[in-house]
């Protein structure tokens, strides 16, 4: 996987006094577009950016990964390069929960920058491993059944739906991104030292009941979890103000909330 940090890395909104960046990855067969309506709900002095995984946007040429670890290697890689210059929040949303802790352990483990807070949003503990509630939408569905599952509970983009070509895409998109999820695996004995933020929806039939005390276990700093209006993605007024609940971007720079 070669591209370059423009194609990489998105960077959203870019105040010149941003002293903390909010850096987020992709959730399953998502691309970087759900998170430029944040710019209008950071604090100020605070910045904005989005891990493009490849095979979409900037990336499209690039081969789709193929298995949790080359996807892995790949994110931590430009989590890095995203938060070069400053201190960072990172942030995943239910595939991409499991992927920002990954990347957060990896990067805590080889002794780089680290965020000072994770924040994982929409998904299950991750030593639980993958369970079949975890593999939903599932690889045997048909297509129309992942594009109705993309409309009723994703971010489907607005100028994707009706538009049979990119419809295609979008479905292309989500059967890579479920065979990367379907290969899953948790590091034995991983656990994050940056404080660690749990967000779940009140009506998501995928988490499980008690998804923030499995979260506790993995956490070794400070710990919250926070129960939001909605499903998976939350109410659609919940998810455009999203940053609104997360502490830790309004702390003093450098400091964990």
């Amino acid at each position: 996987m070669n591209g370059n940090q423009d194609t990489k890395v998105i960077r959203i909104h870019s105040p010149q006094d941003a002293t903390r960046t909010l850096v987020c990855l992709g959730f399953c067969g998502g691309g970087t577009a759900a998170y430029h309506q944040w710019s209008n709900s950071l604090p100020p002095r605070t910045a904005l950016a989005a891990v493009c995984y490849p095979g979409r946007e900037g990336r499209f040429l690039e081969d789709c990964a193929t298995h949790w670890d080359e996807l892995a290697e790949d994110a931590t890689a430009t989590v890095l390069s995203a938060a070069a210059d400053r201190p960072y929040v990172l942030f995943g949303h239910s595939m991409g929960g499991w992927m920002a802790f990954e990347a957060a352990t990896r990067i805590e483990r080889g002794g780089g920058r680290a965020p000072e807070t994770l924040v994982v949003s929409s998904c299950n503990a991750p030593d639980r491993g993958l369970t079949p509630r975890d593999m939903f939408p599932a690889q045997h569905q048909t297509d129309a059944e992942l594009m109705t599952w993309m409309k009723t509970h994703g971010l489907m983009p607005e100028h994707v739906v009706g538009n049979p070509d990119l419809e295609e895409m979008a479905v292309e998109l989500m059967r890579a991104d479920i065979k990367v999820r379907d290969t899953f695996h948790y590091t034995p004995g991983a656990k994050v030292r940056a404080s660690l933020q749990v967000l779940s929806g009140a009506d998501d039939s995928v988490i499980e009941s008690d998804a923030g005390d499995q979260w506790r276990g993995v956490a070794l700093g400070g710990f919250r979890h926070d129960v939001l209006p909605g499903g998976h993605f939350y109410t659609p007024a919940t998810w455009s103000r999203l940053p609104d609940r997360i502490p830790a971007l309004s702390a003093p720079a450098g400091v964990a909330a």
